[in-house]
């Protein structure tokens, strides 16, 4: 291993001071998490007022059908470069070369496919915007070593810069495209030009370069875990894409357009708020997976403050399902309204199910995930059929419930039956904290109807507030959630104080 690779692998200077570094990490990406929060609302109020639920139809029916290739461009590799305790330079390359080949032959196979696209939606206007989003493929696939790496070593300051560099790209892209009238094409070329824009900012901040592929380099353990976690991500990913799949197929690319546009009013916050978490926690618990004590306490104390402040802040979207939508999107995606509620009920369970995949992959369990995701990925796909008939709210709904009633006690059971995290400590940590999300969901509801026939700006900038005031009350008169609470303001007081003793 060279010289100028070797500073890029080495983790053992990030065992001093880990809860520091942790903290630290954390404050980081939550702030570069927040950035893109306003990033994502913003440009979605504006793209959603220059643009036809149609024109989101267009891009909802390829991207259902990327998602089944999505997968191969990390193929898992990026895990197992950070889960690794000890990783060489010359496998970090092979890997490198695997995902580049990978993700070049799914662009292949995603232009190739463009046609058939067209015909299977019965929609000609996918055959372009499908030959130019396959380039995202490859484009994605050429940073994924790199990127891992910095996860690896920690370096969260460069990793959020390069997110939200690339986010402002594809913000500018898609909101100029659409101010000028190119209708649907603006999402395709956002959609390029944020992976662009992260392959050149990851590539600028990660000096590591690949050297050939090379022989006997002991990747066998590698590739096996990737196989298991690319196996799990591809049936999720099929799962994930066959709501949409379905409804643009029965019900074309209106439906379809205000179906995804609701369920990315969930899931657009949902993945910013959590994605911070699993940029630090799962190079955490990698080091840390030989000191199970060690592992047990960090896991359970962040775990526990999620599902609190998840359960704080999405317990407002079902009460306010409706001004949200209309205050976000606009009057014309009104019929959105219901599916986003639909959406919601299932709310206050996504941290928790997310959370149990990275225990999964910081420990190495790839049988186990890829177990887990066929199961789960079968019961969503059932539900889709179940819901179909009643149009895309009755998919929302049907998929919330079984997600509730049937995902989540499977889930628990597979993650708990091994390792040092149990079955029952994760039932424990979510229904310790799930009534924050009742308190403020039933006090929205109530202060919402006291003011139904005011504008829905109106009812948001009077609701949400009582809402968060109700649960933040409540949070500190209950004593589970006021000892989460409390742990977390003592993390921030030690965050600040290294802050300044670091400027001393």
């Amino acid at each position: 291993m060279n010289d100028s690779n070797e500073r890029h692998l080495a983790t053992d200077h990030l065992l001093i001071d880990l809860k520091g570094r942790t903290i630290s990490s954390g404050f980081i990406t939550t702030a570069a998490q927040g950035v893109q929060f306003i990033l994502t609302l913003g440009s979605t109020m504006v793209l959603a007022r220059l643009l036809a639920p149609t024109d989101f139809g267009i891009l909802a029916m390829v991207t259902a059908i990327m998602g089944f290739l999505k997968m191969f461009t990390d193929a898992g590799l990026s895990t197992a470069t950070i889960q690794r305790t000890e990783v060489t330079n010359a496998q970090v390359s092979n890997l490198f070369w695997i995902n580049a080949s990978l993700s070049g032959l799914s662009s292949l196979i995603m232009a190739a496919c463009a046609p058939a696209v067209a015909w299977f939606y019965h929609e000609p206007r996918l055959v372009g915007a499908t030959l130019v989003l396959s380039i995202s493929f490859l484009l994605t696939g050429l940073a994924v070593q790199h990127m891992a790496l910095l996860n690896r070593q920690m370096r969260f300051k460069a990793i959020a810069l390069i997110q939200v560099g690339s986010q402002v790209a594809g913000v500018v892209v898609g909101i100029g495209m659409a101010w000028l009238r190119f209708g649907y094409w603006s999402l395709v070329g956002s959609q390029v030009a944020m992976p662009l824009a992260a392959l050149l900012f990851t590539w600028s901040a990660s000096r590591w370069r690949p050297q050939l592929p090379t022989r006997r380099t002991g990747m066998r353990p590698m590739l096996a875990f990737g196989a298991n976690l690319t196996a799990a991500s591809f049936v999720f990913s099929l799962a994930a894409g066959m709501d949409n799949l379905l409804i643009g197929r029965v019900y074309g690319a209106g439906p379809v357009g205000l179906y995804s546009r609701a369920g990315a009013l969930l899931r657009r916050p949902f993945e910013q708020f959590i994605s911070p978490v699993s940029m630090v926690l799962v190079p955490v618990l990698s080091r840390l997976q030989d000191q199970l004590e060690r592992y047990r306490r960090t896991f359970l104390g962040v775990y526990e403050a999620v599902v609190m402040i998840g359960s704080l802040f999405m317990g407002l979207c079902l009460a306010l399902a409706h001004p949200l939508t209309l205050v976000l999107l606009g009057e014309r995606w009104e019929k959105a309204a219901v599916i986003f509620a639909g959406f919601t009920i299932a709310a206050p369970f996504y941290p928790p199910v997310t959370m149990c995949g990275w225990l999964l992959e910081s420990q190495g369990r790839g049988g186990d995930f890829l177990r887990m995701s066929l199961i789960i990925s079968g019961v969503s796909i059932c539900s889709f059929i179940a819901g179909l008939p009643f149009g895309p709210v009755g998919v929302a709904f049907a998929w919330s419930g079984t997600c509730i009633l049937i995902s989540l006690p499977i889930i628990y059971h597979i993650v708990g039956r091994s390792g040092s995290i149990s079955t029952a400590d994760l039932w424990r940590g979510l229904l310790r904290q799930l009534p924050v999300w009742g308190v403020v969901c039933g006090a929205t509801f109530l202060t919402k109807t006291m003011v139904t026939d005011r504008s829905p700006l109106i009812q948001l900038l009077v609701c949400a507030p009582v809402g968060l005031l109700a649960g933040a009350a409540f949070i500190g008169l209950y004593a589970p959630s006021r000892r989460t609470a409390l742990s977390l303001l003592d993390a921030l007081r030690e965050l600040r104080q290294g802050r300044k003793a670091s400027a001393i």
